[in-house]
């Protein structure tokens, strides 16, 4: 017998005699619009708006929180569809729906499962959870839906209240999707400028980014002082495309310069392809400073997220290539690290960054300090592994005696699952209403107080943060 698929109006708030008070304080929040300021979700899927295709290449494939759960148990990742390196896939659709839908138990007690059951119920409005015995039927279900006018790209943006969203582009990009997609609607999908590539001297396609920089630029890169200039000028296009931040993805959050001949020496051994992973190293915390000074100029937020040590197992990324799902957090350290762009950026009126981290060890320790002193800082959402809702309640109890609310970039979602993101946002804000009762019943904070946080912590927050006028909301 077929397991209903239901998810409870009260999922994630908190028993006792907080539940009324949270209840109230999501319901004044629950249907403000969405500004998705920090995603992954390809821009050519809102240019091109075509309809998605088959439940698994949606919602299976693409997605490592539902891949690497399934990968731990033992499923291979050819099994799952993972596009190989070396051939097309084998598996089909349909099977590779089977073997999801065979393991659904694996994913109880995961933020996965809460947003899957978020896009299952509400956004495709099945009625019945997902089995062995039910997979078929769940797969024509999702399919026929999916072929509907009201499910294309663009179509879900106003049904899902997304005011605004983010794309994460290299600094390579040449932004004709973004520009496909301006023409029709006009500052809805945003690009963000990520230069990480282009910082890794050790990366083994190095040269040839830098080279693809310079064209783009129209800038001779064979010099370090090009190097820089090729830079500016793309973020100068990604301004004009109207981006309004910066992506870092780096192992250390060192941001350490160099002096200018020390930078011009390993830049040009980089390009004989003579450069030492020291080198590397010292080259990737100089440019994070460089590029600090560059958000300084053009006012676009910096975020920096360090920690994770990518593509953790060499035969996964030798048959499919990167980010596949294993890559690792480690421990993190800010303090040291960011000091020097700090000394000299963290007071600057047109700077700001925002930090992420995996490592929990730190926010009361490391981040929430940093916040509650340089007005440059923000602290931004949970991210990653901590976008859960433990993590997330966490994340509230460790950092806000220290850095309060307002120092905070208030709830952004980092996902390249386009149906999760009403999950996400509604789980963040069930989270915080939950958190706000608790001080409520503990009579330390007042509950118009209380509604007034939750607003600015869903919707407020982050268009200060992210320096975006936002639109007009309801009291």
């Amino acid at each position: 017998m077929s397991k209903s698929l239901q998810p409870h109006p009260d999922r994630a708030l908190p028993a006792g005699e907080a539940r009324g008070v949270a209840r109230r304080i999501h319901a004044s929040v629950k249907d403000l619009p969405l500004l998705c300021l920090h995603g992954h979700v390809d821009a050519a899927l809102f240019a091109q708006d075509e309809a998605f295709g088959n439940p698994a290449d949606l919602l299976v494939v693409p997605d490592h929180y539902v891949t690497r759960m399934l990968i731990s148990q033992g499923v291979a990742p050819d099994k799952l569809g993972l596009p190989r390196l070396d051939g097309p896939r084998t598996a089909e659709p349909r099977e590779i729906w089977r073997e999801f839908c065979s393991r659904w138990h694996l994913f109880l007690g995961t933020p996965s499962r809460y947003w899957l059951e978020h896009e299952f119920a509400e956004v495709l409005g099945l009625t019945v959870a997902p089995s062995a015995e039910t997979a078929d039927q769940l797969y024509d279900e999702i399919s026929e839906r999916l072929a509907e006018a009201e499910f294309r790209p663009r179509a879900l943006l106003d049904r899902f209240g997304i005011e605004i969203i983010s794309t994460t582009d290299a600094a390579t990009d040449d932004l004709s999707q973004h520009a496909k997609v301006a023409a029709d609607l006009p500052g809805r999908v945003i690009p963000t400028f990520r230069p990480d590539a282009l910082v890794h001297l050790d990366r083994p396609d190095w040269s040839d980014l830098t080279r693809k920089l310079g064209e783009l630029a129209r800038t001779d890169t064979t010099s370090y002082d090009g190097y820089l200039q090729a830079l500016r000028q793309r973020r100068r296009a990604f301004v004009a495309a109207g981006a309004l931040a910066t992506d870092h993805g780096h192992l250390s959050a060192a941001a350490i310069p160099l002096e200018d001949e020390g930078a011009r020496r390993i830049y040009t051994s980089a390009q004989r392809g003579d450069v030492s992973a020291a080198d590397a190293a010292a080259f990737a915390g100089h440019m994070l400073f460089q590029l600090a000074a560059m958000s300084a100029e053009d006012g676009l937020v910096m975020q920096l997220h360090p920690g994770v040590l990518r593509d953790h197992d060499p035969a996964i990324h030798a048959a499919y290539g990167p980010d596949q799902g294993h890559d690792i957090p480690v421990a993190a350290e800010f303090t040291r690290s960011l000091r020097p762009l700090l000394e000299r950026f963290g007071h600057a009126e047109g700077f700001r960054m925002v930090l992420f981290t995996v490592d929990e060890t730190v926010y009361s320790r490391e981040l929430a300090p940093l916040a509650g002193v340089y007005p440059s800082v923000r602290l931004g959402a949970p991210w990653w592994f901590l976008d859960s809702p433990d993590g997330m309640r966490r994340f509230r109890e460790l950092v806000t005696e220290t850095a309060g609310f307002y120092n905070t970039s208030g709830f952004v979602d980092d996902t390249r699952a386009f149906l999760s993101i009403p999950a996400r946002h509604d789980l963040a804000r069930r989270i915080d209403a939950g958190y706000l009762a608790k001080l409520v019943v503990e009579h330390r904070l007042d509950e118009d107080d209380a509604f007034k946080v939750a607003q600015d912590l869903a919707y407020n927050l982050a268009a200060d943060t992210y320096r975006r006028s936002p639109e007009p909301l309801n009291p």
